[in-house]
């Protein structure tokens, strides 16, 4: 990985992204996914880089549904590994659920890497999806093959940075799907139960912690904020943020500013 000094102004953006290349040089992340990373990015510097309000609705109600879900699953593909292997170790297992390979540009060599990687943190840590032996009705590609144990037996399931192809897939199968995608007009986006539109890298360890803030809720508690949670509110709210942000920006004077709230 490029060494770069922490005083440059740019230093975390410019950190994940040697993240994401190192992926792809370790045989985790393909070349697409790269092109995913810089698309990302560009919606992370229009909700400002930093979790808003939508997000924290749609991450609360997201942890409330895995509490309550029999068999959560939570879905790793190349730029996930890449990005949070740890965080995303740390946060299935404080949800007991299930962690399974799923990938669209899917190879042996890449299911073993990321594989590989995540045993890095976790050596005993059970990884599903190595050999998969079911198929999602209706998806013809590599991402389509699941796991038996898991997003085939899942009732909900975490499918982050994700194609839209799947997501809908899945939901259409009956799956509640919770998707974590910085843009949010993609497909992804749109056919998710609940959709949490911020950086991976900031909203994983906040799901954490709020699972650990959120086991002694009880059953009630935790329908409550399900039941009251609307993605497409929330998704309108993350619109809203980006148009006001917009706004602001354009007006005269507030381009030297090192942040703009």
């Amino acid at each position: 990985m490029v060494k770069i000094p922490k005083s440059h102004p740019r230093y975390w953006s410019l950190y994940y992204r040697e993240r994401i290349i190192e992926g792809m040089e370790k045989g985790m992340t393909a070349k697409a996914g790269l092109i995913a990373h810089g698309r990302g990015e560009a919606f992370d510097y229009l909700i400002g880089e930093r979790t808003i309000e939508p997000a924290k609705k749609a991450m609360k109600a997201a942890v409330a549904k895995l509490l309550l879900a029999k068999h959560p699953v939570v879905s790793v593909n190349g730029n996930v590994a890449a990005l949070v292997p740890r965080e995303t170790i740390e946060l299935a297992k404080a949800l007991n659920a299930k962690l399974e390979v799923n990938l669209f540009y899917r190879t042996e060599d890449r299911v073993k890497a990321i594989a590989d990687e995540l045993r890095r943190y976790d050596p005993e840590i059970e990884i599903l999806g190595v050999n998969p032996t079911k198929r999602i009705p209706g998806l013809e590609h590599e991402r389509g093959r699941v796991d038996e144990k898991g997003i085939w037996k899942a009732d909900v399931v975490v499918v982050p940075l994700e194609d839209g192809d799947r997501t809908e897939a899945l939901v259409r199968m009956g799956k509640f799907v919770i998707t974590v995608d910085l843009n949010p007009l993609s497909r992804s986006a749109r056919m998710a139960d609940i959709t949490i539109v911020d950086n991976i890298v900031r909203a994983y360890p906040r799901m954490t912690e709020l699972t650990r803030e959120m086991k002694d809720y009880s059953r009630d508690e935790l329908l409550g904020i399900v039941q009251g949670y609307d993605n497409g509110n929330v998704l309108s709210g993350v619109l809203d943020h980006m148009r006001n942000r917009l706004t602001r920006l354009s007006e005269g004077g507030v381009w030297r500013k090192k942040e703009l709230d």
